[in-house]
């Protein structure tokens, strides 16, 4: 019954348009009062939930992609994407999935990506001729790497959510080649998307200009060099790569490049905290109801219902990124990652999934869920931007889903895509 109560009240909350870390909030709050356990029970799991060192390194991360957005390095990513690829068929467009992948590594946050390159790419590619509806959804698709790449703070919260199974630093390396992989696939979808609909190529401005365009850039994407390098030889831990990051991110835009004002400063430093409080109220929620999960083995009772309809580990890897992508259509990535890691983290590695490979499927699906309304938070960030429609984009979604969903194929069923570097890189036994 409490279970019941427990899962009944949380999406009666969601339908009635209750934010989501309230909606987590209070269906917790239900089922304790109902199973007549003491109220302090709530705070105790809240601050249990937040009080983990590991956390620091969330504000940082949200920190030094807020200073990217509001620093001007977008700029001087766009300039040499354009230089790399915009000579090819569709050029802009394959400039756009090159630069939302490079600005994507140094954010590390699929909304900053969209709301940097977006304000610059979608502009551009309508002045350009191209139709709004494609540049918005290569836009928005592929910003969705960022949550894969070394800066990612929700790499942070799903080793936490995993209850110390998978190290950070394994983390943070595994996200490399997915990341590649779907910058690959999206490059592929805008190509054929650019061919169908007869757009033109660019010129390339040669290899001078692709030089002097990748050394105006090469400080910005140095970050991902730094936090890499700093961890695996064990100059500085994951958490202390976050204060690194943004140490090194004041400093390239106030004295390097020299594009940060005052103003901005303090507009990157509201976001970041408006953004950390939000990430850690869901952290302290989520903590509530997976402790009422865990009193209830919602995750074992997951797992026998998945064993019923079948014991094979593809059909159930299938079933888990389903049930995952229809999650991620409604939740936050923040909340999903939360929620359904100590759920369906046991039935995967059973199934005989790595954990740090389970990472990637996980931050891939909840990515997906960015660009799919009715959530979507991506997507309605290019639309604006756009300014079209949900609907419009949606009809020709398709290519781009497909692609998304490609790579979320090849990370599911081949483990070399996520396990091969930190192996290589960190000795992982996984």
């Amino acid at each position: 019954m409490e279970l019941i109560i427990l899962g009944a009240t949380f999406f009666g909350f969601l339908v009635l348009g209750v934010p989501v870390a309230f909606a987590i909030g209070l269906s917790a709050i239900c089922t304790i009062l109902y199973e007549g356990l003491p109220v302090a029970v709530i705070f105790q799991q809240m601050m249990s939930g937040m009080n983990i060192f590991s956390f620091l390194a969330i504000p940082f991360f949200v920190f030094s992609g807020e200073l990217m957005l509001h620093g001007g390095v977008a700029d001087k990513i766009v300039k040499l994407a354009k230089n790399l690829v915009g000579h090819i068929r569709g050029g802009l467009g394959m400039s756009n999935v090159v630069a939302c992948t490079l600005f994507g590594g140094v954010s590390g946050s699929p909304v900053a990506d969209v709301s940097a390159m977006g304000a610059v790419m979608i502009p551009m590619m309508k002045k350009e001729g191209f139709d709004t509806d494609y540049a918005v959804n290569v836009t928005t698709h592929a910003s969705l790497v960022g949550a894969l790449m070394p800066t990612s703070h929700n790499m942070i919260i799903y080793a936490l959510a995993a209850g110390g199974k998978v190290s950070i630093g394994a983390l943070i390396a595994a996200g490399l080649l997915p990341a590649l992989v779907l910058m690959v696939c999206m490059l592929v979808a805008a190509y054929a998307v650019a061919v169908k609909r007869g757009y033109p190529a660019g010129k390339f401005p040669g290899w001078a200009e692709v030089f002097r365009s990748f050394a105006a850039a090469l400080p910005g994407l140095l970050i991902v060099v730094i936090i890499l390098a700093g961890i695996l030889s064990g100059v500085f831990t994951a958490t202390e790569s976050a204060a690194v990051a943004v140490t090194y991110t004041i400093l390239l835009t106030f004295l390097i490049y020299r594009t940060m004002t005052l103003q901005n400063f303090l507009r990157a430093a509201a976001k970041a905290v408006k953004t950390t409080g939000v990430v850690l109220l869901l952290i302290g929620v989520s903590t509530m109801f997976q402790y009422l999960m865990g009193l209830y083995e919602v995750a074992d009772f997951a797992g026998d219902l998945m064993s019923k309809v079948s014991t094979q580990p593809w059909m159930i890897f299938l079933l888990i990124n389903i049930i995952l992508f229809v999650l991620g259509t409604f939740m936050d990535m923040a909340a999903t990652i939360l929620i359904c890691t100590p759920i369906f983290l046991p039935i995967a590695m059973k199934a005989g999934m790595d954990p740090v490979q389970f990472g990637m499927l996980m931050l891939i699906n909840c990515a997906l869920g960015l660009n799919t309304p009715p959530v979507g938070t991506t997507q309605f960030v290019g639309c604006a931007i756009g300014g079209i429609s949900v609907g419009a984009v949606m009809r020709t979604i398709l290519p781009f889903y497909a692609a998304l969903i490609a790579a979320l194929m090849f990370v599911t069923y081949v483990p070399a895509f996520s396990l091969w570097l930190p192996r290589l890189l960190m000795g992982y036994k996984g």
